[in-house]
């Protein structure tokens, strides 16, 4: 009983920390509230490409791919009916006359998302480091081309708006949580061992007898799943969406909270997020001027993402195992 205890205090500290920012967030100015909003469905999107990446061993740069495809699939379906009769008038009939509730939205689009990871999955499980690295990036960019250009059903480059504006406090902070105990259980499960032997030794882990493509694509697949619906959760946090908000920007700061927490922890991307989401806070602040004796001092654009990148670059040199040495809380 107690072995069982400490295998779940993890996810239990791990879901009290979500909670105590969330309390923290409610007795917040709204500026702020919003921010910790954004962090939770950050959360969800580094736990999503935690469950692949930090099993796996391969560090994939497509998952921002994933969450257009769920912001775009909760977004077609959610959207009042006159509204897209107004911005895709060329959308077939059926879609444009649907209208689900916003609640079923990022559901809807985490599936989308992992049917899309099942098909184009098989083939890239088969490659390894870099080449399973650029393979992904070669995903995002055939995704961001699609959605960029078929203005018929996404809008192509123009905002596709009327979102229903349903990602508050309580839905992200919900959906943080289904994310952590969906990571936490695979990562207890056999699949995920079997995973993590290949990850250490792949040659080993196929002369056991473990089916490494399959194992692959199975955290691929689940990856895909919590990617769409952090997707979804950000078009309806923002009420509109743009191909440009799934790109690179997107993918580099999700690769960078999972880097500096962690890769091979759930414990580090939860870190890595929230370290990140706070100094992404503050710098914002320190951008937009704080006074000092009469003076507004302001810290020069961009400082943001230049100390980022910065963090990012000391972590791997002088701590390639992310703030939580790839260990979870309690081991």
């Amino acid at each position: 009983m107690m072995r069982a205890a400490r295998r779940w205090l993890p996810l239990a500290l791990l879901l009290l920390v979500v909670l105590a920012v969330a309390a923290l967030a409610a007795v917040s100015p709204e500026v702020v509230r919003r921010r910790m909003v954004l962090a939770l469905v950050d959360l969800v999107a580094v736990v999503g490409l935690y469950v692949f990446a930090g099993n796996s061993g391969v560090l994939p740069f497509g998952h921002a791919g994933f969450m257009a495809i769920g912001a775009y699939t909760s977004g077609l379906l959610t959207i009042p009916a006159p509204m897209k009769a107004m911005f895709l008038p060329a959308l077939w009939p059926w879609l444009q006359q649907t209208q689900w509730p916003a609640w079923a939205g990022p559901p809807a689009g985490g599936v989308v998302a992992a049917l899309a990871a099942l098909i184009v999955g098989p083939p890239l499980m088969g490659l390894s480091g870099i080449s399973a690295s650029i393979a992904t990036f070669a995903l995002l960019v055939i995704v961001y081309t699609v959605v960029g250009n078929w203005s018929d059903v996404t809008g192509g480059q123009q905002s596709l708006m009327g979102l229903p504006l349903s990602t508050s406090l309580a839905p992200a902070l919900v959906w943080a949580c289904v994310a952590l105990v969906v990571a936490y259980a695979y990562q207890e499960s056999r699949s995920a061992l079997a995973l993590r032997a290949s990850r250490e030794d792949e040659a080993a882990a196929r002369a056991t007898g473990v089916h490494v493509r399959r194992e692959r694509l199975v955290a691929f697949v689940l990856s895909a799943l919590l990617s769409g619906i952090a997707g979804a959760l950000l078009g309806h946090l923002a009420g509109t969406l743009r191909a440009d908000s799934f790109y690179i920007d997107l993918t580099f700061l999700i690769v960078a909270m999972l880097v500096i927490g962690g890769m091979r922890s759930l414990t580090g991307a939860v870190l890595g997020t929230l370290s990140i989401a706070l100094v992404t806070e503050l710098l914002r602040l320190a951008e937009a001027g704080v006074p000092v004796a009469g003076t507004l001092l302001r810290a020069p654009a961009g400082l943001g993402d230049a100390l980022l990148a910065l963090a990012m670059l000391l972590v791997l040199l002088f701590r390639p195992s992310g703030l939580s040495g790839g260990r979870e809380l309690g081991g």
